[in-house]
């Protein structure tokens, strides 16, 4: 009798424990990887897609797409539409502040429209940045943005 009493006191409370864990569904996990994603800088493809105001286009036999990645380790690798680039970055996220050291680039010869000479000039001229979601835009001073990202996942 005591065993039954003790089982029907019991089985709200646990009952009432495994009703309070978190649900999970499809939609909310969905939802907080959206959010995770959004969220800073680093890490990232960022692949170019305005420059000076201009849609950005790959140019015939183009390896790939122009872009560049913040590593954590204050590096920044990507590619300019021909040639590879590396260097580094100063990041002061709290203030939007971002600037780019010492980049280098392998030296060969690229066919096709100067988009690349381009997109170095403004990551040696950026200081800024502005993010909405997964667009980011390179900024010098408080003109309009010299060139628009978007974020782009594997």
């Amino acid at each position: 009798m005591k065993q039954t009493l003790l089982v029907l006191l019991l089985a709200p409370a646990l009952l009432a424990g495994c009703e309070t864990a978190k649900k999970t569904t499809p939609a909310a996990t969905a939802a907080t990887g959206a959010r995770q994603k959004t969220e800073g800088i680093q890490n990232k493809y960022w692949k170019l897609v305005t420059l000076y105001g201009q849609p950005v286009q790959m140019a015939p036999g183009q390896e790939r797409e122009a872009y560049f990645m913040l590593r954590d380790s204050s590096r920044v690798t990507g590619f300019g539409g021909c040639n590879t680039l590396n260097g580094g970055y100063e990041l002061r996220a709290d203030q939007l502040r971002l600037r780019f050291t010492n980049l280098l680039t392998t030296m060969k010869a690229c066919p096709g429209p100067d988009t690349e000479r381009g997109f170095l000039e403004v990551l040696n001229q950026a200081d800024n940045f502005t993010m909405r979601g997964d667009t980011l835009m390179l900024n010098v001073g408080c003109r309009s943005p010299l060139a628009v990202f978007h974020a782009v996942y594997f």
